[in-house]
């Protein structure tokens, strides 16, 4: 049975060299890879879980599974989406378990069932930790020089949910991305 989870896991790894297409089309010339999206998908959706009062041991997990279907359809960018039919995350998730124990299957397909069916308090932590988490990337490319990214941007902050993403995005909005580092050396930016 371990032919299928390392097979598995080596799908999983895929995530490490694909790259998030979007920024592609915004004109990033290194853009993070949906492995790098997810990490930080998954810490944000702990943080908002924690002060929504939601348990952010599973709204984590939730964003950690978020985007593994990625690994077979990649990262479509929302251009392509009016011309391409593409599998429920479920079915994706489904066809990746496949080979799996059976209990590691109906796990996988748990988690991403939930996340996508929007209804538990995780879940919506969850989902708003990933469009703050793409507000985030775009903030950071646009002070490297990238003047494309306001769409997602606006996009992002459009989609959040919970007030503390709403709050957390406007301040994000109104410091710079080094100033978390002046103030950890002590000095005011």
């Amino acid at each position: 049975m371990s032919g299928p989870l390392a097979d598995f896991l080596f799908e999983i790894g895929l995530l490490k060299r694909y790259k998030r297409t979007g920024w592609l089309v915004a004109g990033v010339a290194g853009p993070e890879s949906i492995a790098d999206h997810s990490m930080r998908t998954a810490v944000i959706a702990a943080v908002l879980a924690v002060l929504e009062g939601a348990n952010p041991d599973r709204a984590a997990l939730l964003a950690l599974f978020h985007d593994t279907q990625e690994t077979r359809l990649t990262d479509l960018p929302y251009l392509s989406r009016p011309y391409v039919t593409k599998a429920d995350n479920e079915e994706v998730t489904a066809d990746q378990a496949r080979a799996l124990p059976e209990v590691l299957a109906a796990f996988l397909g748990g988690v991403v069932g939930e996340y996508e069916g929007k209804a538990s308090p995780e879940a919506v932590c969850a989902r708003d930790a990933d469009k703050l988490e793409c507000l985030l990337q775009a903030v950071e490319y646009r002070s490297q020089g990238n003047q494309n990214v306001q769409p997602w941007i606006d996009t992002s902050l459009a989609q959040l949910t919970t007030d503390t993403a709403k709050r957390i995005a406007e301040s994000a909005l109104d410091t710079g991305c080094l100033d978390w580092l002046a103030r950890a050396l002590g000095r005011e930016p």
